[in-house]
């Protein structure tokens, strides 16, 4: 077996001193960035780790890619009530709508040396998740936006049911023509949503329909505008699927606008269940993402990491349902038929 290389060796192979790679270790800033990346490469390249003996910081890091909304309060909760009872304090950080943070944050982490990180619609590239690694620092992807990688922890839900599930939903109540509203082609989860709802199309015999789909970014503005561009259409949709429930409510406001009345006119479901949903007019049809509990998985498993338990299973996706509410109704008017013999007037 290889023996590890000890810190002074890497110290004597970098031309710096150990105090100096001591300091990269610890995330010090303090240190020129060209030195930092030649003892980090000795440090990987050696598959350096810190001692067992040396204590983490009763921290988690909670990582959002953006933190502006509802969703994300529902996701702290979750860690909050894991943390709590795990004497865990919580520092939250933003990356301000990247999908991996950028170095300055894993230099603060590493200075922190927090229990673990929990990282929600976001990620880690090979060099971080390295240099995290070396530092004993365990790490849980949360609703990944892509494939986390062989061996990354993650917990996610079942988006591609829960989009065959709303869109089901709609052909039973008698429509034929929805519309979707995706989120970003990016993002994994925006693909199974639509994937689901291609599924269920494609089961009941219905042509899919690109005219018929667009784009969003989850948030309200683009609900809003696009959904002002579903609903303009010569042959407009007479349900959309959102893909997420603030998507939704801009579609809401799009479709007054319009004149047009939900249900009776267009038939509505989102996809989160958020409190808000319930207190919409009328109150909006969802699938039920369980945030919270995610959240609460998410946090044990990285607690477990820290503890040198490996979990029995490194990719968790807890289920989603639809919660039927009073923005879904069959059309007042006949939709156009698979083979377009009966238009609408």
């Amino acid at each position: 077996m290889t023996r590890a290389a000890t810190l002074a060796e890497i110290a004597q192979e970098a031309g710096v001193s150990a105090p100096t790679v001591s300091k990269v270790l610890n995330g010090r800033a303090d240190v020129a960035q060209a030195t930092r990346e030649r003892v980090e490469e000795l440090l990987r390249r050696h598959g350096y780790r810190r001692r067992r003996g040396i204590q983490n910081s009763p921290l988690l890091e909670l990582v959002f890619h953006e933190l502006e909304s509802v969703w994300a309060m529902e996701v702290i909760r979750g860690v909050e009530n894991v943390a709590r009872d795990e004497g865990l304090s919580i520092v939250l950080s933003e990356s301000s709508g990247r999908l991996t943070p950028g170095q300055s944050w894993v230099d603060g982490v590493l200075a922190r040396r927090p229990a673990g990180v929990l990282l929600v619609l976001s990620g880690l590239d090979r060099s971080q998740q390295e240099q995290l690694a070396g530092r004993d620092i365990p790490f849980v992807v949360m609703d990944p936006a892509g494939d986390p990688g062989q061996g990354v922890p993650a917990v996610g839900t079942t988006n591609w049911d829960g989009g065959l599930a709303a869109t089901r939903h709609l052909l039973d109540l008698g429509h034929r023509r929805i519309g979707l509203l995706g989120g970003p082609a990016r993002m994994m989860c925006s693909r199974a949503r639509a994937d689901g709802y291609r599924a269920a199309l494609d089961m009941a015999g219905i042509a899919y329909d690109p005219e018929l789909v667009r784009d969003g970014d989850f948030h309200h503005e683009a609900g809003h505008r696009v959904g002002l561009e579903l609903l303009g259409l010569p042959d407009r949709p007479t349900a959309v699927f959102a893909g997420n429930d603030l998507q939704a409510l801009g579609l809401y406001e799009a479709a007054r606008e319009l004149g047009l009345r939900i249900p009776e006119d267009l038939s509505v479901v989102g996809f989160d269940d958020l409190p808000l949903a319930r207190w919409v007019g009328p109150p909006l049809t969802t699938v039920r993402q369980p945030l919270t509990e995610m959240a609460e998985v998410a946090t044990r498993m990285v607690i477990d990491l820290a503890r040198g338990t490996r979990p029995g299973t490194l990719r968790v996706d807890l289920a989603t349902s639809l919660v039927e509410r009073s923005s879904t109704a069959p059309p007042q008017t006949p939709s156009r038929t698979v083979d377009g013999a009966s238009p609408r007037p």
